[in-house]
């Protein structure tokens, strides 16, 4: 129970299905605001009572569980590392992966109870044999299954979205409306819940040690400087304040940040596409298909962003060996080749693949690359 809208529908319709509902609300943050800024954080007081409240509504126990020092760990901490590596990494697949359906769900079995029920857009489908199989929701704009796409089979088994076929988000306000609800009008929670005022780069600078150093253009010429490689993402246009514009006068991304030299690389948004991923830290949401398991290739639909467009796909799954020996790869490097180049794709972001509206799985991207030009 987040204290949000989606979470509150949710329980109640586990409660009208005959379940024996209890509310959990994660205490995440050891320092919790009070009060929430709009749609920004979440984890404050004010959610835990509103989730109190909602609960008490539906007539359900209420609990508030202490995951502070675990979501520091798997979450937060992970989130500086990846960015003083170099990779910008996506903390709300790391806290469903780690909290909500690991560590939550390990103290819930181990307490008795049969299931975790979240407010989360997606659908989970028994094929013919009864395993788990992951889909995308009905509303497909409100859908979230691709930040569930971290799920395995075992975690699928437990759990239940009862908002998969709600048409529409308007609905389940309405809904909430009609349950006499308080949260029916709140607001959705947007951005990373542990930085409330969005400045991410403001809130990495007291977490790692910032080190000024050169912006080079695609050919390797100096071109600026910085102050902290690290805050800078595959993509990013804003915030480079270069010393001089480009030759064409158009505008500059970010292609690379190298934190090993401390410097960022920038050129014009047309280097930015590519067509080629490899992923590591492999896994499947349900069972493998056949040709994953064997590293034949297949086809698929790739998406790396929560709201992306899935592009069509064929992928494989390539020894860690045939990969180069790439860290993190113990289950091998899954290569993703796309039918049409796509812009933006940074190291650390998650790759999920789609058979129609199926999850087949996901990985952490290690590297992309244009097989048609040259790497910089």
């Amino acid at each position: 129970m987040s204290g949000g809208v989606d979470s509150a529908v949710a329980a109640a319709r586990a409660v009208e299905a005959g379940h024996d509902v209890v509310g959990v609300h994660l205490a995440l943050s050891r320092m919790p605001g009070t009060l929430r800024t709009g749609s920004r954080g979440c984890c404050t007081i004010e959610d835990s009572n509103d989730a109190w409240r909602a609960c008490d509504k539906l007539g359900i126990p209420f609990y508030v569980w202490d995951f502070s020092e675990r979501f520091k760990a798997d979450v937060v901490d992970d989130f500086v590392a990846e960015y003083a590596a170099g990779r910008t990494p996506n903390p709300c697949m790391r806290c469903n992966e780690r909290i909500k359906f690991a560590a939550l769900l390990e103290k819930a079995l181990a307490l008795g109870f049969d299931a975790v029920c979240t407010g989360h857009y997606a659908k989970v489908i028994r094929d013919a044999e009864g395993n788990p199989e992951l889909h995308r929701a009905a509303d497909w704009a409100k859908d979230q299954s691709y930040v569930l796409g971290v799920l395995t089979r075992e975690q699928l088994e437990h759990c239940l979205f009862p908002l998969a076929d709600t048409p529409t988000k308007a609905e389940v306000r309405a809904e909430a409306e009609r349950r006499g609800l308080s949260v029916a009008k709140k607001p959705d929670s947007h951005d990373i819940c542990f930085i409330s005022d969005g400045d991410t780069r403001g809130w990495l600078a007291d977490k790692i040690e910032m080190v000024s150093g050169d912006i080079l253009d695609e050919n390797g010429q100096k071109v600026g400087e910085h102050s902290g490689a690290n805050a800078f993402t595959v993509g990013q246009r804003r915030g480079l304040r270069l010393g001089r514009p480009a030759p064409d006068g158009k505008p500059r991304f970010v292609l690379e940040v190298r934190p090993k030299d401390n410097a960022v690389v920038v050129g014009p948004e047309q280097l930015l596409a590519v067509d080629e991923i490899r992923g590591i830290r492999i896994s499947w949401a349900g069972v493998p298909l056949a040709e994953a398991a064997s590293g034949e290739e297949f086809a698929c639909a790739a998406q790396v962003r929560a709201h992306g467009e899935p592009l069509p796909a064929k992928a494989r799954v390539v020894p860690r060996e045939e990969a180069g020996g790439v860290d993190g790869a113990d289950d091998g490097v899954l290569v993703v080749t796309l039918e049409s180049p796509l812009r933006g794709v940074a190291p650390g972001q998650t790759i999920v693949l789609y058979q129609g509206t199926r999850v087949l799985g996901q990985a952490t991207i290690d590297a992309a690359r244009s097989l048609s030009r040259p790497a910089l």
